[in-house]
């Protein structure tokens, strides 16, 4: 979710003194907290499920620039020997 700038970004001092509160808006919103300290963000505070989906999705980014490299320098396979390799994985597994 996006962040709201007039109630997610809060400075550190504010946290400190409501932490349970801060975790219950990140709870319900789904949407991350920017923390401040001497008007700078030094951390976010950030729902687990919603952090949990965010390094699925970035090892998924990772896993498609890892085979577009492959890919660039001739290293990658052809579909159907591809789809012949997971056949044989699947086939192993029943």
């Amino acid at each position: 979710m996006r962040i709201n700038y007039e109630q997610d970004i809060k400075p550190l001092s504010e946290f400190r003194a409501g932490v349970s509160s801060c975790i219950q808006q990140v709870t319900k919103t789904k949407r991350p907290i920017v923390l401040t300290q001497h008007g700078r963000g030094v951390a976010v505070l950030i729902d687990v499920g919603e952090f949990e989906t965010m390094q699925s999705r970035l090892e998924l980014l990772d896993e498609i620039y890892k085979a577009e490299t492959q890919i660039a320098q001739g290293e990658g396979i052809n579909q159907e020997d591809a789809k012949q390799i997971i056949m044989k994985r699947i086939a192993k597994r029943i």
